[in-house]
């Protein structure tokens, strides 16, 4: 009892923390309810998401609701009063009605499933707004189903519940659409997401189902990472122990950092095994770990630290400390300096940054509600509601991605269904060029013109696609006709600006639906010449003359070979004797001109001796200077 009492202290205490800083709230997860018929009552309403099942994220299902007649609150098994909720082939599937009370949500969904329904709605006893149809308490026997469900479930409101009974009791035929599609906001090409989680492996049933789902959801996390399609978080709840009980035994081997972080015992025995505060610790780690790995641009190794963490650490065996994480650590080569400094001192009497950003953290901002209990999967600040499996959280992460950018994992065939497969979805193509307006994405089909080859199809995408801009005749010929023979092919395709269909040179016709040859020889437009001889062809003509003659095409005429070869010789003889003619007279003419600056050079140095030129000084007569002494 006293352990029991102070783990409700704890718990308490994390409520405090939360009102202290805000007002705490819980924030219910909605997805649309619409009533299709009768005309009545048709109208969309809202529901609220339960937190066991597999909810449709990203899409929709259409049923027939049923409200039965016996076992009405579903706290027994169908079986008991013989009732199966099964649909027939090819019939819509079938939607039950339940009333609240006298029993766990989650077992009357259990039951509704065992019977054969696809999902579950239940109709709240009061008056009031909407609440989370939440999992039992931890040690709850009935917790062992709640992985097994796998239908969709929602609350409705009394007065709506009581609308939908007096239709189905007046004999109207009840259709119904769940709709999740709007569940999780999707505005971009990137999912943000994290999950509220805790290393202690000794929790029981959900300490269990979450160590699965991190070992099961690993590879998909770290391909959805490494891709850039996802931007991952792990965070850590943890509690305060108020001042007046921070040297009480129960704090101090719960808490670090004196009380201001603490945790539940694992074991619930304060006398042995492990301590609140080495689950603190641990946490602690977790945290580190991601933050060095994050720094280095690797934030998907912490998949890798926590799913070998719990395999060669695990509280059973007398692994979980320090010694046995530091080996981890050096075996998927982080610093582990950088951690440790990271973790800073557990015993300071002072706050440590990452614990106390992460109990920030816990407070709802926005559209998302307080996190109160573990494990608590967030994505694009929405709180997931549902089964915490691979396949289920998959389906609630496609979902947050902008229509047609998900990536490659979330249009397998084990997570939706190609709508395109079946009629082309609706939307145009053209089997011809293999072209499609269909595109498949997480919520369904879009009808959007392609683009092929470079080149945009424009037009509704429902009965029309057209292509449009440069090279749109590579596109199956720009629509216009074309046609191949022998090897040889035409298109009367033109991209001038606007595709224009027009028959090429020796074809006639109207361009789109058909080119015919034209006999360039029976409608005398080629080969006339006297000397000609006119063979049709497909899209063309062949010339011949007689004789010895040669078919000059340009100008539609013959001509004589040997005059040609004649003519072309002569004037190739001419072309060297010309070029050899102005070598020789280049060479006489440079030959001159060096040989009169020779001379001109002689003769004005001869001059020189005997009187002065023009060009140069006088010269001075040493002789006449000498004499006069």
């Amino acid at each position: 009892m006293e352990l029991r009492g102070f783990h409700r202290l704890l718990q308490g205490f994390m409520l405090l923390f939360l009102i202290g800083t805000c007002h705490a709230r819980f924030v219910v997860e909605k997805n649309s309810l619409t009533v299709t018929s009768p005309e009545k009552i048709k109208g969309t309403r809202d529901s609220a998401i339960g937190n066991f099942g597999v909810p449709k994220y990203g899409g929709s299902m259409a049923g027939v609701l049923v409200y039965p007649k016996e076992n009405q609150k579903a706290c027994k098994s169908f079986d008991e009063f013989r009732i199966s909720f099964k649909s027939k082939p090819g019939s819509l599937p079938t939607f039950v009605l339940v009333d609240r009370g006298d029993c766990l949500f989650a077992l009357k969904v259990w039951n509704v499933q065992q019977a054969g329904a696809s999902a579950v709605l239940v109709a709240d006893d009061i008056e009031e707004a909407l609440i989370t149809m939440d999992t039992p308490e931890e040690g709850h026997s009935s917790v062992k189903y709640i992985e097994n469900i796998t239908i969709p479930s929602a609350l409705i409101e009394k007065t709506f519940g009581d609308t939908l009974k007096k239709a189905i009791s007046g004999g109207d035929r009840v259709n119904v659409n769940l709709d999740w599609r709007e569940a999780v906001p999707h505005p971009d090409d990137r999912v943000e997401y994290e999950l509220w989680t805790n290393s202690n492996d000794e929790c029981g049933v959900k300490c269990d189902i979450l160590m699965g789902f991190l070992k099961d959801f690993k590879g998909i996390a770290q391909v959805l990472e490494k891709g850039g399609y996802t931007q991952f978080t792990p965070h850590y709840i943890t509690w305060y122990c108020p001042g007046a009980f921070t040297l009480s035994r129960q704090c101090k081997s719960q808490c670090i950092n004196h009380g201001r972080y603490c945790a539940p015992d694992p074991e619930q025995d304060f006398s042995s095994g492990y301590e609140g505060k080495d689950v603190v610790i641990e946490n602690l780690r977790q945290l580190c770990v991601f933050r060095v790995a994050n720094e280095t641009n690797r934030p998907w190794v912490w998949w890798d630290y926590v799913t070998d963490f719990q395999i060669r650490c695990p509280m059973k065996e007398k692994k979980y400390n320090k010694e046995c994480a530091d080996t981890v650590i050096r075996s998927l080569g982080l610093d582990d300096k950088k951690i440790k400094k990271c973790m800073g001192d557990p015993d300071a009497d002072a706050d440590n940054p990452v614990l106390k950003e992460e109990q920030e953290a816990q407070v709802g901002k926005g559209s998302r509600g307080d996190v109160t209990i573990l494990p608590t999967l967030v994505v694009n600040n929405h709180q997931y509601r549902g089964k915490l499996a691979k396949g289920a959280v998959l389906k609630a992460i496609c979902a947050g991605f902008e229509e047609t950018t998900e990536p490659a994992v979330c249009l397998t065939s084990d997570v939706e269904t190609n709508e395109c497969l079946d009629n082309n979805g609706g939307c145009w193509q053209d089997k011809a060029a293999n072209l499609t307006a269909c595109k498949d994405t997480f919520r369904g089909r879009i009808c959007k013109c392609p683009l092929a080859n470079g080149v945009q199809f424009k037009g509704d995408g429902y009965s029309h696609c057209e292509p449009g801009g440069p090279g749109r005749c590579r596109i199956n010929n720009g629509g216009c006709w074309h046609e191949s023979r022998h090897g040889i092919a035409y298109s009367a395709c033109l991209d001038e600006g606007d595709v224009k269909c027009k028959c090429p040179p020796g074809f006639k016709g109207d361009g789109v639906n058909s080119c015919q040859d034209i006999d360039e020889c029976n409608e005398k437009k080629a080969c006339q010449c006297p000397e000609c001889s006119c063979k049709d062809t497909w899209g063309s003509y062949e010339c011949t003359c007689s004789g010895d003659l040669l078919y000059i095409r340009e100008h539609d005429t013959c001509i004589s070979k040997t005059r040609t070869e004649v003519r072309s010789s002569w004037a190739a003889i001419w072309v060297i004797l010309i070029g050899l003619a102005m070598a020789g007279g280049g060479t006489y003419l440079v030959y001159k001109y060096q040989l009169r600056s020779y001379m001109d050079s002689e003769i004005r140095a001869i001059m020189a001796q005997y009187m002065p030129l023009d060009s140069q000084a006088e010269v001075p007569n040493h002789l006449s200077d000498s004499n006069r002494a």
